[in-house]
């Protein structure tokens, strides 16, 4: 509102004196009202107060009552035209009461007022004046103030909105000097009226461009002064936690997806305009009371406002009010529901964030959105439920979920008993009690845990058999047993019991594989029973020289024993002595222990067995660990009678050596069992991108390489006597299979020797890789000179891609035209040939600088030949155009077949998905090679639209196909081609990066699990100086995603951008800027592995944790790496390479390290006893 009091001062003009009395009324108001009791106040007098009540009757009516008045602008000008009684009292007064206003003002000032200085400036003005000037001269005031009051009720005052024609006399002019403005800086400021004005035009120009806001009370200035809150407190917390409310179209309800116009306000204003508000000061109620029209009255003002304020909340709790009630009916109407009773525990969150919908109107919440206060919900929901639903298991593992942050780890014991014992017969139920007993630390324990191991497989065994009659056989319980025990060997191996782990292998290999005739229609413990004779018989097993297997064995007993024979005259085996295990003692402590241990890991994973032949016994072992007794391993032992699956155990058993093999872990241990952080390897894809290896279990230690994170690995494959015996494992495999089943167990002997390579390669390792290379070439050579294998075309693709990575190119392109001529006319219908052709081209293509005249190389010439379906003639040095043009329509008839073909059956369906991707390969290199690398891209682009599925689903590479004519193997490989083509032509050109970014994000959003992909994706972000790209699409994978790959890379991501940042700020070059920030990088690092470590496949992931804690203990943070050790212990106990680590970061608790090892159990090769010996020898 505008100050009536400054317009009045200007149409009478005040002098300073008149000012002067004015202010001091005001004090005297104001120290009046100050809970003070302002009627006995001597300063007031009624007799002023009569008068002055008289005298603004008589001026208002003065003015026309077409115009009345207002109540405010009375006051004011009440105030200024008081009587001389009054002002001679106060002056009376004024001397008396300074000293005590001057210090009620001081102490107001303190409380933070705005008005406070206003006030202290009010006091020394006053003073001032009172001292400057006499009482006569307060007198000669006085008589001015009577003189003006006097000349103002005369009909001369009038307000300048009430008299429009006349203007003459509106406002005076004051000539009067006030002497004051010489004493102070500018005019005092209650002389003028408060406003602050928007807009850079004169005032009174432009209505449209000019504002003006008035200052209001001292209580709204305050408030208006108060900071803004920002997003996170709690009341915008509130706020953003609500859902908003649907906003449709009153206008059209047919259409709920009709416009809703934003209405602009309109500038031509008309209010703004008027005679009534010419410069456009006055506000809309104002204005429109000038009018006459009336305002709205001010009781119903602020129950509008208040309802439209509360307006959203009605609306918010309404709606989660008719969710509460639609849960709460269908678990009333279908309490057999399980999905409507999980699904109304899961709406509790939703429910705790928002407003309570239960609180009453205008009743303010205070209710405490806790944790506890959410799970005491779900727990009395799912009780509820389980009452209902007493048989349901997924009903009572959530309830145990819930329980886990309320009871102790003994109580969760019990109730996990109880459920067991329940339901003994439900493999996935077997599986949680297992991970859960395996990371309860307080109560953990190898024994124990193994032990819990043999009582879950014993138990499905009987299942199985029909032993337990009083639980049927749950489907995939065969498949789920498989599952358990190898999650077992697993467990062991991490807890360094590796002799324990190969044994289980080696027992249930012969159980399965060699088992008597005579003893199959037995139960199985009937049947392990036979078997503890012959494994404590001291037989060869499964990977020993000499092994015959368990029937073999039991035939010649029955034919009286065997014939002892003459052992064979061996090599002497390379035996280090003890002396030799410690090379330097003047090394810490610490450090010989770690060597001595890693050492002892890497050599003596085989069980120790006793040399008959040497008169040995078994008290002749020096470590008594390394011997397994059958009680270890019997009740552990199960029956296998699916073919796939006797074949995943010993691919299983392969892996668990080192061996590369097409299968995969089961996804119930895949994550548990991930302990080595190689999976960031490149294998050479930095260099040849187009042939780079990518071998399926990367991030597992094999059984040997037990070592900590920043020592890595110091040997390659194993040792001589674990290398024997991977050798006599083949041995034996090869007498079981025969055909197709033999060929890959071969092509997986050879992938073995090519890594062995590839890691000598990676290593520089010259030495190394001359003698790994020679023993790799005998290998290959004997086993194509098999009867079996000569003609195998994916051997002889191995073995010329072995002499390719060894550096003879010339023998290796005789390899491969040899196997071509061999292979015969096959063509494009044969998926070995075309991936021979494959891989020579590939090869070939990487030797080439650039594509400029690659028409003419020998690559083109192999994919040609392989289009025309003929004899393959060897390289002459020139294609002809004619081939070229034939070659690519043949290419693109053969693709469009398989595309639009339908697998009849399952075989089929595999086969021509293998073809499917070496054809769509070989095309796309040959677009590449003869037009350019838009057509390959093109031929990529259009195989990958027909292999997706009408309606794009999202899979983790689980191998199933969903869709009558969709392959995600199929497609993911296709994918894998396309970005490795890219890859290799940014580097031998310049190309924008896109192409290749956006191609690996729609294949990372589909298979979240592929390694390879991931690693093609962090290869290429870290040339980028811009995060956020690649941030924003981890974060929205982290999130839809259940796969660990996207949070472990991730995390690899900002690792490599720290060290690169790092490494520019730390560099050797003097005092340099960095111009690429730190930006919090360690504590982004830090909040993405507390996520990670929080999700559920995160929680008991030994890499996760070794990472983890490598990290914190690189940027120096000792006592909370520490922290982070124990806390890691929390969730993941058995692994045995943490304990390393914590030895390595913390050499200080050596002892304590070990104690702790010893306490849970765990492998401890080299007792601190047993060091002190070696030290002192």
């Amino acid at each position: 509102m505008v100050s009536w009091s400054a317009i009045l001062w200007s149409l009478n003009g005040t002098t300073k004196q008149q000012n002067m009395e004015l202010h001091i009324r005001r004090i005297m108001l104001n120290f009046a009202f100050s809970e003070l009791d302002w009627l006995s106040n001597p300063s007031f007098c009624t007799e002023s107060t009569l008068l002055l009540h008289q005298r603004t009757t008589e001026v208002a009516n003065l003015i026309p009552e077409k115009s009345p008045l207002r109540s405010t602008s009375g006051s004011e000008l009440s105030g200024e035209s008081d009587t001389d009684e009054s002002l001679k009292e106060s002056s009376k007064k004024r001397k008396k009461k300074k000293k005590k206003h001057h210090h009620y003002k001081t102490k107001k000032k303190t409380k933070g007022d705005s008005n406070s200085s206003e006030s202290d400036l009010d006091t020394k003005h006053i003073k001032d004046k009172s001292t400057s000037s006499g009482r006569n001269h307060e007198k000669e005031g006085a008589a001015n103030l009577e003189k003006k009051t006097s000349n103002l009720t005369s009909s001369h005052f009038v307000w300048l909105d009430d008299i429009e024609p006349f203007t003459a006399e509106a406002f005076r002019i004051d000539k009067k000097p006030d002497p004051a403005n010489w004493a102070y800086k500018s005019l005092y400021r209650g002389d003028i009226a408060r406003y602050k004005r928007k807009g850079e035009s004169c005032l009174g120009i432009d209505a449209k461009k000019q504002c003006i806001t008035w200052d209001s009370s001292a209580s709204k200035r305050k408030h208006l002064h108060r900071q803004p809150e920002r997003y996170f407190s709690k009341n915008n917390v509130k706020m953003l936690n609500t859902d908003g409310i649907p906003v449709c179209n009153k206008s059209s309800p047919s259409d709920p997806t009709a416009f809703i116009p934003v209405f602009q306000m309109e500038t031509d204003d008309p209010s703004d305009t008027t005679e009534l508000n010419p410069l456009g000061v006055y506000d809309p109620s104002t204005a429109v009371w000038l009018q006459g029209k009336g305002c709205k009255s001010a009781d119903h003002e602020p129950v509008n406002t208040q309802q439209t304020i509360q307006e959203p909340g009605i609306n918010i709790n309404s709606i989660l009010m008719t969710k509460v009630e639609e849960h709460n009916k269908k678990v009333r109407e279908n309490p057999r529901d399980i999905n409507a009773w999980m699904e109304f525990v899961s709406f509790q969150d939703e429910l705790m964030r928002g407003p309570s919908p239960y609180a009453s109107k205008g009743e303010q919440e205070v209710r405490r959105k806790s944790l506890k206060l959410i799970l005491e919900k779900k727990l009395a929901i799912l009780e509820r439920a389980i009452e209902s639903n007493p048989s349901s298991v997924d009903l009572k593992l959530a309830r145990l979920k819930i329980c886990t942050e309320f009871w102790e780890p003994p109580a969760l014991i019990k109730e996990w008993q109880k459920l067991i014992f329940l339901h003994p017969n439900n493999p996935e139920l077997w599986k949680k009690y297992l991970l859960f007993c395996q990371s309860q630390f307080t109560t953990f324990s190898v024994s124990k845990i193994s032990s819990l191991y043999g009582k879950c497989l014993t138990t499905l065994a009987a299942v199985q058999d029909g032993s337990m009659l009083s639980h049927p056989l749950l489907p995939g319980t065969e498949e789920a047993m498989l599952a358990i025990f190898i999650q077992q060997c697993h467990f062991l191996r991490q807890a360094g019991h590796s002799e324990k782990a190969v044994s289980l292998f080696q027992a249930l290999i012969d159980f399965t594989f060699f088992k008597p005739d005579s003893v199959k229609d037995l139960p199985t413990r009937g049947q392990v029973e036979f078997f503890e004779p012959f494994w404590d018989s001291g037989e060869p097993r499964v990977g020993e020289k000499g092994a015959r297997g368990w029937k073999a064995w039991m035939h010649q007993q029955e034919k009286g024993g065997w014939i002892a024979l003459k052992p064979d005259d061996d090599d002497e085996e390379e035996e280090i002595d003890e002396d030799q295990e410690i090379k330097d003692k003047t090394l810490p402590k610490w450090n010989i222990w770690l060597d001595v241990e890693c050492s002892r890991e890497a050599r003596h994973w085989l069980p120790w067995r006793p040399d008959k032949t040497n008169k040995e016994t078994e008290e002749d072992c020096e470590d008594p660990e390394r011997q397994v007794l059958f009680d270890d391993l019997g009740p552990s032992l199960i029956q296998l009678s699916n073919p796939d699956l006797q074949r995943q155990l010993l691919y299983s058993f392969l892996q668990f050596l080192g061996v590369p093999c097409t299968s995969k872990l089961f996804p119930s241990n895949l994550y548990i069992a991930m302990d080595e952080n190689n999976i960031f390897d490149s294998v050479l894809s930095d260099e040849k991108p187009l042939t780079s290896v990518d071998f399926p279990l990367s991030g597992f230690n094999s059984i040997g390489h037990m070592d900590t994170m920043l020592r890595g690995r110091h040997h390659i494959g194993h040792y001589k006597e674990g290398e024997e015996f991977i050798q006599n494992v083949f041995h034996v495999l090869f007498l079981l299979f025969s055909g197709k089943e033999k060929s890959n167990l071969s092509i997986c002997w050879l992938q073995y020797e090519i890594s062995k390579v590839i890691q000598c390669l990676q290593a520089k390792n010259k030495k190394k890789l001359k003698a790994q290379g020679r023993k790799s070439k005998k290998l290959a050579k004997n086993l194509l000179k098999a009867p079996d294998n000569r003609n195998h075309l994916s051997l002889w693709k191995l073995y010329a891609y072995l002499e390719w990575l060894l550096g003879n190119i010339d023998d290796a392109r005789k390899v491969f035209d040899t196997a071509l001529c061999a292979a015969g006319t096959g063509g494009l219908k044969s998926p070995q040939l075309c991936s021979l052709s494959l891989l020579y081209a590939q090869l070939e293509v990487e030797l080439l600088e650039s594509i400029e005249g690659a028409v003419m190389s020998r690559a083109v010439h192999v994919l040609t030949k392989l289009a025309e379906s003929g004899p393959y003639v060897p390289y002459s040095g020139q294609v002809l155009s004619v081939n070229v043009l034939k070659a690519r329509r043949t290419y693109e008839n053969a693709l469009q077949d398989y595309l639009n073909k339908t697998p009849v059956s399952d075989q089929d369906q595999v086969s021509d998905v293998n073809q499917l991707v070496n054809l769509a390969g070989c095309y796309a290199l040959f677009q590449y090679l003869t037009v350019g690398i838009d057509a390959a891209v093109l031929i990529y682009a259009q195989t990958s639209e027909k292999l997706e599925a009408p309606g794009p689903q999202k899979c983790e590479n689980t191998g199933e196909s969903f869709g009558i004519q969709n392959f995600p193997t199929a497609l993911e490989a296709v994918t894998v081609l396309h970005t490795n083509l890219l890859r290799f032509h940014m580097k031998i050109s310049v190309y924008p990066l896109n192409p290749l970014r956006e191609t690996l994000t729609e294949a990372l959003k589909r298979y979240p699990s592929n390694q390879s992909l991931w690693r093609s994706y962090i290869h290429i972000q870290r040339k980028s100086h811009s995060a956020s790209k690649a941030r924003r699409f981890f974060d929205g994978v982290t999130r839809s995603a259940k796969s660990l790959e996207p949070w472990l890379f991730a995390i690899q991501a900002e690792q490599m951008r720290k060290k690169l940042i790092d490494n520019v700020q730390r560099a050797d070059v003097g005092e340099i800027h960095s111009t690429i920030p730190e930006t919090g990088l360690t504590n982004r690092i830090v909040a993405l592995f507390e996520h990670a470590v929080q999700s559920e496949n995160g929680t008991h992931c030994p890499l996760l944790w070794r990472m983890y804690l490598n990290f914190l203990a690189s940027v120096g943070k000792k006592e909370k790496s520490r922290g982070l050790f124990y806390k890691a212990l929390q969730n993941c106990p058995w692994a045995k390479v943490l304990y390393l680590d914590a030895v390595e970061y913390f050499p200080d608790h050596l002892q304590e390290t070990l104690d702790l090892m010893t306490e849970k159990e765990l492998r401890v090769r080299v007792p601190m006893e047993e060091l002190d010996l070696l030290l002192e020898v």
